[in-house]
């Protein structure tokens, strides 16, 4: 699957949080449009080309971020991330009620939000590949099927997610600061390594039970990650943990 650098707007009153938000999201290969009300951001998904994400604090001037944020999901698909200063359980519901896909409280470290931005859009575009073949694995997004060598297996939402991750980036290490971020929409949480091991431990397992040594093609690479080989004896190409 070919991607092209993903384009974010981002819609915050704050010129600093926009400033910190953008530069996030542009360590992680985004374009970024910044908007200083609901409103221009909504003129602007009306005329200009369509973002991969949007990117908007719920407190706006005039129009409120949960108000565009219906009026987006009106219209689409489009993946929203919403920021909040607020921490109450009620604020959260609503927002995801209003149709955003991820929700973030502020303070919040920069990298996680750009790591969980990216993970988002990835499986927002993974929602229109019909198959995804690796060897004898084969993943099907459209109705999140696996297949050992024609086998369905059954894996819980992470495990799936996992695979997802590892077969969309053949042949590549991916740390366990990547896998948490695209599974667990997380960057940072106690005894991370542990909960990605687990969920890498439980998959090989059901490959292994779906067809003996299915899930012989997940490798560990130690103290950074796992790979999916799809050679006999790959040389592993490691990124960013």
């Amino acid at each position: 699957m070919t991607e092209t650098e993903p384009l974010a707007f981002v819609v915050d009153d704050e010129r600093a949080m926009l400033d910190i938000v953008t530069f996030a999201l542009e360590t992680q290969g985004f374009r970024c449009r910044a908007f200083t009300n609901a409103e221009r951001a909504w003129t602007a998904l009306q005329r200009e080309q369509r973002p991969d994400l949007l990117v908007l604090d719920v407190m706006l001037p005039g129009e409120s971020g949960l108000t565009l944020c219906k009026r987006v999901r009106a219209q689409g698909n489009l993946p929203v991330m919403m920021l909040t200063a607020r921490k109450e359980t009620d604020d959260r519901v609503e927002g995801l009620e209003a149709g955003a896909d991820d929700y973030v409280t502020k303070p919040f470290h920069p990298r996680e939000l750009a790591l969980r931005a990216r993970a988002l859009v990835r499986r927002t575009r993974l929602r229109d590949v019909e198959e995804i073949v690796r060897g004898d694995l084969v993943l099907q997004p459209l109705t999140s099927t696996v297949l050992v060598r024609r086998t369905p297996v059954t894996l819980s939402p992470n495990e799936y997610r996992v695979l997802l991750a590892l077969m969309t980036h053949p042949d590549e290490t991916l740390g366990f600061a990547q896998l948490l971020a695209f599974a667990w929409g997380e960057n940072e949480r106690i005894g991370a390594r542990e909960l990605v091991k687990t969920a890498v431990y439980r998959l090989r397992l059901k490959l292994d039970a779906a067809s003996t040594g299915g899930g012989d093609c997940i490798r560990s690479v130690r103290g950074v990650g796992y790979i999916l080989a799809t050679d006999p004896d790959p040389a592993p190409t490691v990124t960013e943990p």
